[in-house]
């Protein structure tokens, strides 16, 4: 049994509502994955990681549970689970499940019992008023508004970081650890492979509730469009508690074989990394972790190695997972084309460039096919940020869009009825059915590039060491036991020359036949271009 199989792999997450849909219902089910797992096998990836598919009343598309040991019926029943874990592991794919235990769904049979103080009256954070009827204090939520919601019944405020409808648990309850652990255990027993959690450092707040301070001005002197972001969030998150609950999930899955947990770290830029770095050193905590620096509009050299020097500079010894999109962000290939760049050339360009970064990396259903964000109106929405700041935030709804597979069929062969949300001209024009015969496409290249990273000792675990080239130019060497690769990209739209290029010869997918070498080892890169150097 390998047990470091997560170091170096490649995670492909699903987001079940929007993959396919068996049932006629217009929501993609456990059944339609099922049905489409060979594709993604067939992609070269390690594991799938399945955005929530528990029983919610879906306020927030899953992310708001009401019951942590139950399918919620709209995807299909725990015999379908069960028989998906089955063909995972048979076609030689983990399973990884999203846990989202920071908070609950308000229908949740234990915010129930905590409104009438019941014997669950502590498992939420819970908090008196201020003598002026106000919150205790200025903390704030992700969606909008003060992150407290009066209860009539309690005559106190609760805590959610998020919709009024997602109470926050309290964790500094020793029972609410115990019974989140033994959810773990539940899962783990059926099979599961390894766990993502949603907002990892959300678990603990500040028992004194104090209040945050602000955060530094934006450096035009206007307000931030959502005012959460405003705040310094040193009190409602990233609390010191929760190093030793992740210590303590930790030595659950130790006891399980070839298990793992990816943290989603949410915080600002910069000190997102160093709480990744945090949560990963040592052997104690999370296998790895991820955050949004890369989920941002940056695509420049300086970007990508400040992202990856900080984080093994913190923490040396820790493991990071990156992502170039994920059902959270717009997606990566609208994000950053600018300039004239061509989204095809760009998209094969993201995943050269995301294969070659040291660590795990996580694909997002779709950006294989170099998807697009799709264009969404107001009354076509469902997603509640969406919903509040529309129209300086469009919410997430962009990128949930149901995944394409012909591109003439009714939705494109994602549902015989009228989908969640709708399929438009400009997605389903890039389906796979459309893409699978043509070597040219975005998919084969998916598939070569991921072919090698495979193969490639240097690529999956090998040290990094940046070159000093000058921007558009990123560059760096990745050194593995036997292997040694020089990966060069140009994030332009023009082609750009390396006056003194590095010696190799040009390996893999990127053995670009327009790239050349020119006199004194000059090398040209076209637009968006790359290469791999074999230098041993």
């Amino acid at each position: 049994m390998n047990n470091d199989w997560w170091r170096g792999a490649v995670i492909y997450q699903i987001y079940p509502r929007s993959f396919q849909d068996d049932s006629g219902d217009g929501v993609g089910d456990l059944a339609g994955i099922i049905r489409r797992l060979p594709y993604v096998a067939s992609l070269g990836v390690d594991a799938i990681w399945l955005s929530p598919i528990y029983t919610s009343p879906m306020a927030d598309m899953g992310y708001d549970v009401s019951d942590y040991r139950g399918i919620d019926p709209v995807f299909g029943t725990m015999a379908d689970f069960d028989r998906l874990v089955a063909r995972a592991h048979d076609l030689g794919l983990k399973v990884i499940l999203d846990q989202v235990i920071s908070h609950t769904s308000d229908r949740h049979p234990w915010f129930a019992d905590a409104r009438k103080r019941g014997a669950k009256y502590d498992w939420y954070v819970w908090a008196d008023p201020n003598p002026d009827g106000t919150p205790p204090n200025n903390w704030l939520s992700v969606f909008g508004g003060p992150a407290w919601e009066w209860e009539a019944g309690r005559r106190q405020f609760y805590l959610h970081n998020f919709l009024a409808s997602q109470p926050d648990l309290n964790f500094h309850n020793p029972a609410v650890q115990d019974e989140m652990l033994d959810v773990l255990r539940f899962w783990l027993d059926r099979g599961v492979d390894g766990f993502r959690l949603d907002t990892v450092n959300y678990y603990f707040h500040d028992p004194e509730l104090r209040p945050n301070p602000p955060a530094m001005p934006r450096k035009d002197g206007r307000p931030q469009p959502a005012p959460y972001d405003m705040q310094l969030h040193l009190h409602d998150k990233t609390r010191p508690e929760n190093l030793p609950f992740l210590a303590r999930m930790r030595q659950l899955l130790n006891r399980y074989d070839a298990r793992c947990l990816v943290g989603e770290v949410g915080d600002a830029p910069g000190r997102a990394l160093k709480i990744m770095a945090e949560y990963t050193s040592g052997p104690d905590h999370l296998h790895m972790a991820y955050s949004f620096d890369m989920l941002g509009p940056d695509y420049t050299p300086e970007h990508f190695r400040a992202c990856i020097d900080s984080f093994f500079a913190a923490a040396p010894d820790g493991w990071p997972s990156w992502a170039f999109s994920n059902h959270d962000v717009i997606r990566h290939v609208t994000r950053w084309e600018k300039d004239g760049a061509s989204p095809q050339a760009l998209a094969k360009q993201a995943i050269a460039l995301l294969a070659s970064f040291p660590g795990t990396i996580s694909l997002y259903q779709g950006e294989e096919l170099g998807q697009t964000q799709t264009e969404m109106a107001y009354h076509e929405l469902t997603d509640p940020p969406g919903l509040r700041f529309w129209p300086e935030d469009k919410g997430r709804d962009g990128c949930r869009t149901p995944m394409v597979w012909e591109t003439d069929a009714p939705n494109a062969g994602f549902s015989a009825a009228r989908p969640w949300l709708p399929v438009k001209a400009p997605q389903a024009a890039r389906a796979v059915a459309a893409q699978e015969t043509d070597p040219g496409s975005v998919l084969a290249q998916y598939r070569k590039v991921l072919a090698f990273r495979r193969a490639s000792a240097a690529l999956r675990t090998g040290d990094i060491r940046f070159l000093d080239l000058p921007a558009p130019i990123l560059g760096f060497v990745r050194t593995g036991e036997t292997q040694r690769l020089t990966c060069l990209f140009n994030l332009s739209p023009e082609p750009r020359t390396i006056a003194a290029a590095p010696d190799g010869i040009a390996v893999g997918p990127g053995a670009d036949p327009d790239a050349g070498r020119s006199a004194g080892n000059s090398l040209t890169l076209p637009a968006n271009g790359w290469l791999w150097l074999k230098t041993t």
